[in-house]
């Protein structure tokens, strides 16, 4: 099955809200690693979501460093790849600030306009924009105007109000205030009315309830589940059951089995995973190098062994390692055997 159309992703995203379970949203930089989401998702016959980064897409880009090409070439392979498997796939762009939407997610707009003037689908399925770091009437007249174009293409927009805490990407909010970390039910009432202003645009929501991007031992996230089902119990009682939030879910790492669980209960469809595949991706990597170090170096002027250092060797354990740790997160987020089919 090709990567997804608009009316797939969409049938995607609502049997996730009935059925109370989410896509894991995973971040790749490279061709293995996104062949690594693409055979998870296969072998739990889940659907699901692929996603670059910014940084994802400039890395991707190699010495050019421009994350528009990176994003396009990772976007163009799954393309490709997606189209021998019999599960649904949805690209995704992650986290792009407000000083970015000219760089990144306008260039890809434009670039799924070229493709959607041919009779194609839009390269990516959804792109986020990230108007956190800025006053909520900001971030949410620029989100209009994006979902706006967004709808014209048949692309999803992913939309943030409150400040997710940690790192990311090369993003700093370790010092930012409790308050921000959780988005209040008066924030979530005025991004509806204001998304409700692209009539038949479909978004989705990043509510923030104490979120952390990076990586933390259990209990040290304070996470506060009720504050989705705050808001969209606001939400519903003054606008109906249709306007209640498709959420998202960023900075889970560390967060319990229950925590996770409890959030799909009050809507969240989609749950970003980043932090927890790096290390699985690169664990066996290093497990490899310590076990064979004579092998992979050429030590006292020998020769090494050749099957120790090619990169094809260990970067398949890699790619094993992050699909086993894609497996964990269909399981955490119940997605397992729960494809549409193609």
């Amino acid at each position: 099955m090709p990567v997804v159309n608009y009316e797939k992703y969409c049938k995607m995203l609502d049997n996730a809200k009935k059925n109370k379970f989410a896509y894991p949203a995973i971040n790749v930089t490279s061709e293995a690693s996104a062949n690594a989401c693409i055979e998870a998702f296969a072998e739990a016959k889940s659907d699901g979501i692929i996603q670059v980064s910014t940084g994802g897409g400039q890395f991707a880009s190699g010495a050019l460093k421009d994350a528009v090409i990176g994003a396009i070439s990772i976007a163009n392979h799954v393309h490709l790849i997606a189209e021998r498997y019999d599960i649904n796939i949805a690209l995704h762009t992650d986290h792009c600030q407000a000083d970015k939407v000219e760089s990144f997610l306008k260039p890809l707009l434009a670039e799924s306009r070229k493709r959607v003037e041919k009779g194609d689908k839009p390269l990516f399925n959804s792109h986020m924009f990230d108007g956190s770091a800025i006053p909520l009437k900001d971030n949410m007249d620029v989100s209009v105007e994006l979902l706006k174009e967004c709808k014209d293409l048949g692309i999803i927009l992913e939309v943030e109000a409150g400040v997710v805490g940690g790192e990311e990407d090369g993003v700093s909010n370790e010092d930012a205030p409790a308050d921000k970390l959780y988005t209040t039910p008066e924030d979530m009432l005025y991004v509806q009315e204001r998304l409700a202003e692209v009539e038949g645009g479909r978004y989705m929501f990043a509510a923030t309830f104490g979120n952390v991007h990076g990586v933390y031992k259990p209990g040290n996230v304070k996470l506060r589940p009720s504050i989705l089902k705050e808001g969209q119990d606001a939400v519903v009682a003054k606008c109906g059951e249709a306007a209640s939030f498709d959420l998202v879910f960023h900075g889970g790492s560390g967060s319990s089995l229950a925590e996770i669980r409890e959030t799909l209960d009050y809507g969240v469809i989609k749950m970003n995973v980043d932090t927890d595949t790096q290390y699985a991706f690169t664990r066996p990597i290093v497990d490899h190098m310590l076990k064979n170090y004579d092998g992979v170096l050429k030590v006292d002027g020998e020769i090494g062994n050749k099957k120790m250092y090619d990169p094809r060797g260990y970067l398949k354990l890699a790619m094993n390692g992050m699909k086993a740790r894609v497996l964990e997160a269909i399981s955490d987020l119940r997605g397992e055997g729960t494809t549409l089919g193609v």
